[in-house]
């Protein structure tokens, strides 16, 4: 494929035609077409996608995968396949604002230790407020529970520009996702066996361990409608969350501090186990059991940790987000 132009704008999608139409010619009439290409990686689709691309939009490039190799597996054929200097991970029910592809490469070749990126990521539905996927850049606690710079657990803040600086973060949403192509095949792109959910903290962390910076360009921005596939109570997500997010310590931590943190992290979530006991939600209850069942399985696979514990030498990752929103009352991001 012809990469001569610095940026590729690859939007997966698997039988997603009507979110093609109501999102791709938002994502054409917004990007530079003079910096970035845009290409649909479609993962083996069996209804009218293909063709639609074709009919109504024949400069948009194609990659045709014969089969559906899911999200993270979908996106490391099509960076391997199409490798241009930058690639920039859209999510297909997601549209973008006018410039916005400037900022981010810009700031990207300015600054060649920015191993990844993402634009300020608002809602679709309610474009005056943070989208829950990524708002205006994601952390990480001490303990590996994740946030963003305006969401914190279920509470969502208004954009009222608050957040509009540019800063470093410890992981950018997989929703809007800008990485250097060389650098996301080095570190070996995202894991597939996490499915869905925080393959996009573990490449990050992965990113920031082989000594690149990652940071929001919040002059960039995204709209995404987001939630569409599983509800926040449904008990396969929450089976998803809690079984990535021990992987997600397991692989990245040291053997110096992983047993410790990952016991922490085992009480947090029987204090989680026990609420959904008590609110008889047997089956998210049974889905957090499952998550760590399979967990003790999957863990045998990784078998490469780093000597250093990013959670315990980064300033941005010392807070205990837990007691702060539960216990503390504080609802909103705080540096």
């Amino acid at each position: 494929m012809d990469n001569t132009k610095p940026v590729a704008v690859i939007i997966l999608n698997w039988n997603g035609e009507a979110l093609l139409q109501e999102f791709l010619p938002k994502v054409i009439a917004t990007t530079n077409e003079k910096l970035a290409d845009i290409i649909v990686a479609d993962n083996g689709s069996t209804d009218n996608s293909v063709e639609f691309i074709e009919k109504e939009f024949p400069n948009v490039k194609l990659l045709k995968f014969t089969e559906n190799h899911g999200f993270a597996e979908g996106y490391n054929q099509a960076i391997a396949q199409t490798r241009y200097k930058y690639t920039i991970l859209l999510n297909s029910d997601a549209a973008s604002k006018e410039g916005w592809i400037e900022p981010i490469y810009e700031y990207m070749e300015a600054h060649p230790q920015t191993g990844a990126c993402q634009p300020k990521l608002l809602s679709y539905t309610t474009p005056d407020e943070f989208e829950y996927a990524g708002a205006s850049g994601g952390f990480i606690d001490k303990n590996g529970y994740p946030y963003c710079r305006g969401r914190l657990f279920s509470t969502v803040e208004k954009d009222n520009g608050q957040y509009d600086d540019i800063c470093s973060i410890f992981w950018a949403t997989g929703a809007a996702l800008a990485v250097r192509s060389d650098l996301y095949l080095k570190v070996g792109g995202l894991d597939k066996l996490f499915f869905a959910h925080m393959e996009e903290i573990d490449l990050c962390w992965r990113i920031l361990l082989a000594g690149y910076d990652i940071k929001v360009i919040p002059q960039s921005i995204v709209y995404h409608l987001g939630g569409g596939s599983l509800p926040a109570s449904n008990p396969r997500k929450t089976y998803l969350n809690f079984r990535n997010n021990l992987l997600l310590l397991h692989k990245n931590l040291p053997d110096s501090t992983r047993s410790r943190k990952l016991f922490v992290r085992r009480l947090y979530d029987t204090i989680a186990w026990a609420k959904f006991v008590a609110t008889l939600d047997f089956k998210n209850a049974n889905a957090i059991l499952k998550a760590h069942n399979d967990f003790r399985q999957m863990r045998k696979q990784y078998n490469n940790h780093p000597n250093v514990d990013l959670l315990d030498s980064r300033n941005d990752t010392h807070r205990n987000i837990i007691l702060d929103y539960y216990l503390r009352g504080k609802k909103y991001w705080e540096n």
